[in-house]
């Protein structure tokens, strides 16, 4: 399950996973994407504090392609 948010400077997309039998669901994952970046944060199930990565829009091309690329080292041209 997702939902998206439209807010002022961003777009803001909550993946929530739901778990399935026998595994606990894995704590939600915030997506917020701004004109020159995406960030990505998620609370750490140890210590509760949020952790943040911040992609830079050529790194977000990048995982995009890579996500239907065999094993290797890749430049986008």
């Amino acid at each position: 399950m997702f939902t998206i948010e439209h807010e002022f400077d961003a777009t803001v997309i909550t993946l929530v996973d739901e778990g399935e039998p026998g595994r606990e669901p894995a704590e939600d994952v915030v997506v917020s994407a701004f004109e020159e970046c995406i960030t990505l944060t998620q609370p750490d199930p140890r210590t509760g504090e949020p952790v943040r990565i911040t992609l830079t829009m050529g790194q977000v091309r990048d995982l995009a392609v890579a996500l239907d690329l065999p094993e290797g080292a890749y430049r986008r041209e």
